[in-house]
């Protein structure tokens, strides 16, 4: 953990989990607590110089995500919460085993109920109440449509998958230089039974 870019203020000082997995490029300052089986992705930013931030057992942060809030608040992102590529989630909390899409914004007070899914780019207003279960999409964010079983599912895969990815980057993931040139051999990362939600779909339509 030495590695890390770890910052405590005012006495206060962040907590990691031995289980969870921080990019040493991810930067955490004063009152962060990453819980169990965590994975924080690179570039991220969990600055508790304010307000308490959480990420609660078997959550992830991905690349470039913020997380920040008004002093006396907590941010929350609630069990096997998954936050996808640049979010940015502000004074708010996000429920059990919902979804924040790429570059969406979750503003203060907001909360995402359990299950949900807010799209990509979707912008959820300050104290906005999004129930459990549905689909959330827009500028600013509104209810689509219940989630189907087979939706709920398929977020519950994805988030499994960063958990294992919590795992292999713990168990394997080391510094060091580029190679110079491509292998003949070169092998493939392989990952079963992930595929885009578009894909899926279709998969239901045919």
């Amino acid at each position: 953990m030495n590695s890390l870019r770890v910052y405590a203020i005012d006495g206060i000082t962040p907590v990691v989990d031995p289980t969870a997995y921080v990019h040493p490029s991810a930067v955490l300052i004063g009152d962060v607590i990453v819980g169990p089986g965590c994975y924080v992705g690179p570039c991220a930013s969990l600055r508790g110089d304010f307000g308490r931030l959480i990420l609660e057992r078997g959550a992830n942060l991905q690349d470039t995500c913020v997380m920040h809030g008004f002093p006396g608040t907590d941010t929350v992102v609630e069990e096997d919460g998954h936050i996808g590529h640049g979010a940015v989630l502000h004074g708010c909390r996000v429920g059990r085993n919902a979804l924040v899409g790429m570059n969406a914004v979750i503003m203060d007070n907001a909360v995402i109920g359990a299950n949900s899914i807010v799209a990509a780019s979707s912008f959820i207003k300050a104290g906005q109440e999004i129930p459990d279960g549905v689909l959330v999409a827009g500028l600013p964010g509104r209810v689509v449509r219940p989630l189907s079983a087979e939706e709920i599912a398929w977020k519950g895969e994805g988030t499994k998958t960063y958990q294992e990815l919590t795992r292999r980057c713990l168990a394997t993931m080391v510094e060091t230089a580029p190679l110079t040139e491509v292998e003949a051999d070169r092998r493939r990362i392989e990952i079963a039974g992930v595929i885009p939600l578009v894909d899926l779909k279709k998969d239901s339509a045919a």
